[in-house]
């Protein structure tokens, strides 16, 4: 597919972005907490999987079908998305030793910084980096080794997270899930989360992998109404210990991604290259308006007003972005492009 047509791909971009930010604001819980659940913590969770995919297409999928000529390329994103991973958590260390959340010991560092992140965002980068290991190592010959892992995964991680209260009355299994928890985090992470996101970016690279147009409009319809009939029933049920993933979560990415495929023309350049930055600078955004607002005796529009720090987060994260660009650009410098891709 010529890169002209992936128009969908980087416009979705900054949607997902701004979907990450919801996650982290909850912009409409002061009208509903239970519609703000449904739209921000189950049909927002596609964000994060989107960009593991956009990475599996665009990444993964040269480097597994062409391997010799692309191997440069997919040690150029290794090395830069971990450099990007470790000048993020340089920049969220005052700020965590502000909150008290510095590591206290070494292994407490080494669970943060290759599972949980240094920083609440910054768990993606550790994910990436390590699902794409693990998919290189297992796909050498097929993609078969590579699915017997990730499925599983995937259920696995389910039980630690939105399907949790399944297993919290059966002793073993919750000392099991507790126990992985303490030591290596959330199952959100990129040995049970991230493989089946970056598997299936990986396989729609060939067409041999996809649906037809109409057959993927249907199947995302069908997945998304899956998904949120999933969270509805889990969330009341308290069943769910954290709400990243659901079942009808892969499904609905499967299909989602295959229509934003379809979507002809060539975004702008700032469009592919502001997501990553937003993602990175938005929380410290969300601080420093939370300092500026008390300071100024308006907590309640701008913080307590739910939607409204919504927006004013998005709209300085966006400036913010925008400044960044403009600087670095102006002076040759390195600004980070197509957030999870390249």
């Amino acid at each position: 597919m010529n890169k002209r047509n992936y128009a969908g791909i980087d416009y979705f971009r900054m949607i997902a972005a701004l979907l990450v930010v919801a996650i982290h604001v909850a912009p409409f819980a002061v009208w509903s907490k239970g519609a703000d659940f449904m739209f921000t913590y189950c049909l927002g969770r596609i964000a994060v999987p989107f960009f593991f995919m956009t990475t599996g297409y665009f990444v993964l999928s040269p480097y597994v079908f062409h391997k010799e000529e692309k191997r440069r390329s997919f040690q150029k994103f290794f090395v830069k998305n971990f450099s990007v991973y470790v000048v993020a958590t340089l920049l969220y260390v005052p700020v965590s030793w502000y909150a008290g959340k510095l590591p206290r010991s070494v292994g407490e560092f080494f669970k943060k910084f290759f599972f949980d992140g240094t920083f609440y965002h910054l768990w993606y980068f550790p994910a990436v980096l390590t699902g794409c290991l693990l998919l290189v190592l297992l796909v050498r010959k097929s993609v078969l080794p590579a699915l017997a892992f990730a499925i599983p995964a995937y259920l696995i991680a389910l039980l630690g997270d939105s399907y949790y209260g399944l297993i919290r009355g059966v002793p073993a299994l919750k000392t099991l899930y507790d126990s992985m928890e303490k030591t290596i985090g959330q199952t959100r992470n990129g040995i049970f989360f991230a493989p089946i996101f970056l598997l299936m970016g990986m396989m729609l690279a060939m067409p041999k992998f996809r649906c037809s147009r109409q057959f993927s409009y249907w199947g995302a319809g069908v997945s998304v109404c899956c998904m949120l009939a999933e969270g509805y029933v889990s969330y009341h049920m308290h069943l769910q210990k954290h709400n990243c993933m659901y079942l009808f979560l892969a499904p609905t990415m499967y299909f989602v991604f295959q229509i934003l495929l379809y979507i002809p023309g060539k975004a702008p350049a700032w469009v592919r290259n502001s997501s990553m930055l937003l993602y990175i600078i938005h929380p410290a955004v969300i601080i420093g308006l939370r300092v500026i607002a008390k300071k100024a005796n308006l907590t309640k529009l701008l913080i307590e007003h739910t939607f409204v720090h919504y927006l004013a987060v998005c709209a300085i994260s966006i400036l913010a972005v925008w400044l960044i660009q403009v600087v670095f650009g102006r002076r040759g410098g390195y600004v980070p492009e197509r957030a999870g891709v390249d």
